[in-house]
């Protein structure tokens, strides 16, 4: 607002300002008519008229020329931000100022151009609060599902890991009893092949310090290997009938061939009571072999040679362990097994 430079005092008359001398200036100023009593622009009137008799000290308006004052056409804040409200022709005269002040702030206003200020410029505040508000909680949910899918990934990870470890342990655990499986098999298959192969030079006539003999050179083998002589020829005891043994028994594994102690025939073979599987070979010279408890028997009938495999080393009848009960019998009397091998030539 353009001032004029203050005259001394004394140098005017008194002043009142008319219509006509207060009237508008062409360009960016105007002067806001009254409206229904004192206006927003007295205020500024008189703080002009102060400021004009500041210099020189208090004057009457009768010293002074006519003046014409102007203001700038500025907007009320209150109006810009739809806070407050006039009333009257104030109402009116600032709704431009206020539209063109609200379009100037990006609010939206009436289609009529007259710029309802107040109202749309609260809503488009609550409508931008709102959008605020609606995108700072979008982003928190976000971040939300964000550090629960991080948090889902994760335990998969830690269960994924878990089970694994238990997987990888397991295997362990199976190739390390496969392994001692195979290696207990492998020592298996070692003595039974050692076993195999001391049979095998047992009956060709190796012999062997437990007692397996050797095939004589008269045509007789021992009725079987790898043995224990456990019960003589004449032992008494109330295990057997006749209230003492009437053969030789040879205590070797269930399974261990049992042989033909020389060339003959064999006249029976089947079960046998208390005997148990029995098999009677009868010589070229009439002695009858009775080989008793068999597991099995290979051979039924027919005639054999000395040392083929008959049957199997068992526990069948009246025994308590697996043994080979040997009777030999002439002329339907038992004989002494032992006496009767060694004179053949075989060391028992």
């Amino acid at each position: 607002m353009d001032v004029p430079e203050t005259p001394t005092a004394g140098a005017w008359g008194e002043w009142n300002p008319t219509e006509d001398s207060a009237r508008s200036v062409r360009g960016k100023h105007r002067v806001l008519k009254q409206r229904g009593g004192l206006a927003r622009s007295s205020t500024v009137l008189g703080v002009g008229v102060i400021a004009a008799v500041g210099a020189g000290g208090i004057a009457t308006a009768q010293d002074r020329p006519q003046v014409a004052i102007s203001m700038p056409s500025l907007p009320d804040l209150p109006d810009l931000l739809g806070g407050g409200h006039a009333s009257g022709a104030a109402g009116a005269d600032t709704a431009a100022p206020a539209a063109a002040a609200a379009q100037g702030a990006g609010i939206p206003g009436q289609a009529d151009g007259r710029g309802h200020g107040q109202a749309d410029a609260g809503e488009a505040l609550r409508h931008r609060i709102l959008q605020q508000a609606e995108s700072q909680q979008e982003a928190v949910e976000t971040q939300a599902r964000a550090d629960a899918e991080r948090t889902a990934r994760e335990a998969a990870a830690q269960e994924a890991r878990t089970q694994k470890e238990a997987a990888d342990k397991e295997a362990e655990t199976a190739r390390a009893a496969a392994e001692k499986a195979a290696a207990e098999k492998a020592e298996a298959d070692r003595a039974a092949e050692a076993a195999a192969t001391t049979a095998a030079k047992v009956a060709e006539g190796g012999g062997s310090a437990s007692g397996a003999g050797t095939k004589a050179s008269g045509g007789y083998s021992l009725p079987t290997s790898s043995y224990t002589l456990t019960s003589h020829y004449g032992d008494s005891g109330s295990m057997w009938s006749s209230g003492h043994h009437t053969g030789l028994d040879f205590a070797a594994p269930t399974g261990t061939p049992v042989k033909a102690v020389g060339g003959g025939k064999v006249v029976s073979a089947g079960w046998s009571g208390a005997y148990g599987y029995r098999i009677v070979l009868q010589l070229d010279d009439g002695t009858e072999v009775w080989y008793c408890h068999l597991s099995s028997m290979s051979v039924t009938s027919g005639t054999v040679g000395a040392g083929e495999t008959i049957g199997r080393v068992g526990a069948t009848g009246n025994v308590t362990g697996a043994h080979l009960h040997l009777e030999v019998r002439k002329g339907g009397s038992t004989v002494d097994p032992l006496a009767w091998l060694e004179s053949k030539g075989l060391s028992v």
